[in-house]
């Protein structure tokens, strides 16, 4: 039975050569949502792929966000959070929560995790005085057309992906908060989505894949069904779904920037499930996979 069981291992790591040997060497921007920074058992797993993706050749690169931590935070001091259109209002004194939760503690818990797990990564942060995302204030409209000011809540405009190659040649993975510079030197920091960070660090690192990995197990046609979980699909068929109706919610800004992502030259995107163990080595190095992978034409 022993001897059985080390075979099936050598068995999983042949179908893995495969997909090791085509991922060599390409880069893999990894967004994680900040819900599944809370759960253990989940960073766990994943920040142990992100290891292994490492150790074999790829560059991964990891983005992050902290919604609910940064929540949080702003009520531990007082302060309530608004959203306005699904976007958090960030004044002066929101910003600066924002910061710290994101620049420094959210951060600074990734980097300890990796190490950990015996990688090596790095911060690139506002607050560690190495940002590589800028960009400038968010223009939002109300239903009458009407300017809404969101405060310090901005869109990106620029990343400077050349720190980011300088750590991943080196075999350190970086890891990137969604906050931002002014891109007019002013020094003034952003609150910026983070899947709108990731798609922008994926594009201008042209990546090889850019991989959402959130607490959803792909796209539904039926957000209520995970039944209805389609597991690939070219982004034509994409946009037709999307013309159709059949894509609702929160899911139609993530997959209107998966196929600007793709346009931009990144050739897959995939939707996983991140609280499914190894969900990452699962869905990169299998020939089955376990979410949903939106291709270029």
């Amino acid at each position: 039975m022993i001897m059985q069981q080390a075979i099936e291992k050598a068995d999983v790591l042949i179908e893995a050569m495969k997909w090791i040997r085509e991922h060599r060497d390409t880069t893999t921007v990894i967004k994680i949502g900040g819900s599944l920074m809370e759960d253990e058992a989940s960073i766990t797993h994943l920040f142990l792929d992100t290891v292994f993706m490492e150790s074999v050749g790829m560059h991964p690169v990891i983005v992050h966000g902290g919604g609910k931590a940064i929540s949080e935070a702003m009520q531990s001091a007082g302060i309530e959070p608004r959203f306005v259109q699904g976007r958090r209002y960030t004044d002066s004194a929101s910003l600066e929560i924002v910061k710290q939760v994101l620049g420094k503690q959210i951060s600074e818990q990734v980097v300890q995790k990796i190490d950990q797990f015996g990688g090596w990564a790095e911060s690139l942060s506002v607050c560690a005085d190495s940002n590589v995302l800028f960009g400038k204030k968010l223009e939002m409209e109300d239903e009458h057309g009407s300017p809404i000011d969101m405060g310090w809540v901005g869109t990106i405009t620029r990343v400077d992906t050349a720190p980011i190659r300088k750590l991943y040649k080196r075999g350190i993975i970086p890891v990137i908060p969604s906050v931002a510079l002014m891109d007019d030197g002013s020094g003034q920091a952003l609150n910026v989505n983070a899947d709108t960070a990731a798609t922008a660090v994926a594009k201008e690192l042209s990546a090889e894949k850019l991989i959402y990995v959130s607490e959803v197990n792909g796209l539904r046609t039926n957000p209520d069904d995970p039944n209805s979980m389609i597991d690939s699909i070219s982004a034509e068929q994409a946009r037709q779904l999307l013309a159709s109706g059949a894509i609702v919610g929160g899911m139609i800004p993530k997959i209107q920037a998966c196929l600007e992502t793709l346009e931009r030259g990144v050739n897959k995107i995939h939707i996983i499930n991140g609280r499914l163990r190894h969900a990452l080595l699962l869905e990169i190095f299998t020939s089955m996979g376990i979410g949903t992978e939106i291709t270029s034409p």
